[in-house]
């Protein structure tokens, strides 16, 4: 049923001049299933304070609450089409009257970890791109029709929401940003071990990918109680997110996974100064694939004691700055943070080694991330005492990664097996910190089991070479000078 309503909806999309990408069609159905949710939030709300025979208070006002505008219904329980908006009227009381009266909760909220906040935020950020009022017509009525109450409804929805994201990722015009493989922020899960009760974070969150995988694996762990239900819901899971359409993913990815007021906060993380970091506001874990290849402003690299214009080397000083000692966390970063000779590069290698114990580097291969057309690695860290020994895996599955054979489970099972014990391989080895140069603290990926001997000439051969070349230069520019 789900899947089938999905296709529907991005059909009637398709019809809109206003809508050009699957990055249009994610943002209009997520806003419209946000408030399909709400709804049922508050009528499951209303139901428990009426078993309790107390009031409930609505926090959305009767004109604004979806089975008013959008799909009144009559005493059979079906669509009432005399009062149903559509066509200008439904457009118009979108634009001009709902959009504008939801984004006013951001001012009226106790405080921005408040659904009330959350409502204000979403419907400030984005704008209904939905120009017909007919098409809106047809995709409210698909939208009515999905029920997501409970937790087995929850999670098929999760599921085809998720492949929304991934579509995403692969239409390009920046969709990769939000998605990052799910069976690589699987693996990184596994490696990390966020444990119940501790504070998992992401400062640059995107879908929320990595906190949505936390949650099902803590949540697989074991049979949970009611108090560490509750932990998980409230007290785990945070994150940051700068840009509009994501942190609207972000916030609708976790409620359908199950985290019905997820901590997400829109700003952006940059802007913080580190040398504000308390103690209070540290976490045990840290889970993230920040945006690479960005340009900072100066004003924001001012926050940072080594300043770049590299958007994911301050958010890595971000992250070991937010680790409590002893955190623990797994952070994709471009391959040439390994080699880059340049002064702030070094100084964060140094930064790394000596404040943490990076203890496994994870080498991607190209085509990990669709669309990207980048070289990553995952770094594993634990902060709090220097690294003595890296120990580094080299993923090949074996074939050209792409969008139609991506990354899958099965290719990093190996990884995750070996990471325990950080066992040599053909694909893996270790290299004593002691080894590494103390001036570049370059941490390049070279593996001593591929198996290719570098062959050394004598210096015979080197000195023959150069007199070849030699000879080679003299003959060109003779006859350069017979031309002049």
């Amino acid at each position: 049923m789900f899947e089938q309503a999905f296709k529907n909806i991005d059909d009637v999309l398709w019809k809109e001049a206003g809508c050009t990408t699957e990055l249009d069609y994610t943002e209009q159905t997520s806003w419209l299933l946000f408030l399909k949710y709400l709804d049922g939030l508050e009528e499951d709300r209303a139901t428990e304070a009426a078993l309790e025979r107390k009031k409930y208070s609505f926090i959305l006002d009767k004109p604004y609450r979806w089975d008013e505008w959008a799909a009144p219904k009559g005493k059979d329980g079906k669509l009432d089409h005399n009062k149903a908006k559509t066509g200008d009227d439904l457009r118009d009381f979108v634009n001009l009257k709902l959009f504008p009266y939801l984004h006013g909760f951001k001012q009226r909220a106790a405080g921005p970890n408040t659904i009330e906040y959350k409502i204000g935020e979403i419907f400030g950020e984005i704008k209904n791109k939905i120009q017909s009022g007919y098409n809106l017509r047809e995709i409210i009525d698909q939208i009515d029709e999905l029920r997501f109450r409970s937790q087995t409804e929850k999670h098929e929805l999760s599921h085809l929401y998720e492949s929304k994201i991934r579509n995403m990722g692969n239409a390009g015009r920046n969709g990769g940003e939000y998605y990052t493989p799910r069976p690589l922020i699987r693996a990184i899960v596994q490696v990390v071990k966020p444990k119940i009760g501790e504070r998992i974070y992401d400062g640059a969150c995107g879908s929320a990918g990595f906190l949505c995988e936390s949650y099902d694996y803590l949540k697989a762990s074991k049979a949970l109680t009611t108090k560490e239900a509750q932990t998980l819901q409230e007290r785990t899971f945070f994150g940051k997110e700068k840009k509009s359409l994501a942190y609207v993913i972000a916030i609708m990815n976790m409620i359908l996974h199950g985290i019905d007021a997820p901590n997400v906060i829109h700003t952006n993380t940059l802007a913080e100064n580190l040398a504000d970091i308390q103690d209070k506001d540290r976490v045990d874990v840290i889970l993230a694939n920040p945006p690479f290849g960005g340009k900072e402003r100066k004003e924001v690299q001012q926050n940072f004691p080594i300043r770049t214009g590299e958007t994911a080397f301050l958010f890595l000083q971000h992250f070991i700055k937010m680790l409590k000692a002893g955190g623990r966390a797994g952070v994709v970063i471009k391959n040439t943070f390994l080699s880059n000779s340049d002064n702030a590069s070094m100084s964060l290698r140094k930064l790394l080694l000596e404040s943490c114990n990076l203890h496994s580097v994870l080498d991607l291969p190209g085509g990990t991330f669709q669309g990207a057309g980048v070289k990553t690695v995952v770094l594993f860290f634990e902060k709090g005492a220097p690294t003595r020994k890296v120990w580094f895996y080299q993923l090949d599955p074996g074939r050209n990664l792409g969008k139609t054979n991506p990354l899958n489970d099965d290719d990093l099972a190996e990884f995750v097996a070996l990471q325990k014990a950080k066992a040599d391989s053909p694909k893996s080895w270790s290299v004593d910190a002691a080894t590494i140069d103390q001036t570049t603290f370059d941490l390049s990926v070279k593996n001593p089991n591929s198996g290719e001997k570098v062959k050394h000439r004598i210096p015979q051969e080197i000195m023959d070479e150069i007199a070849a070349l030699d000879a080679e230069s003299a003959k060109v520019l003779g006859n350069i000078r017979g031309r002049l």
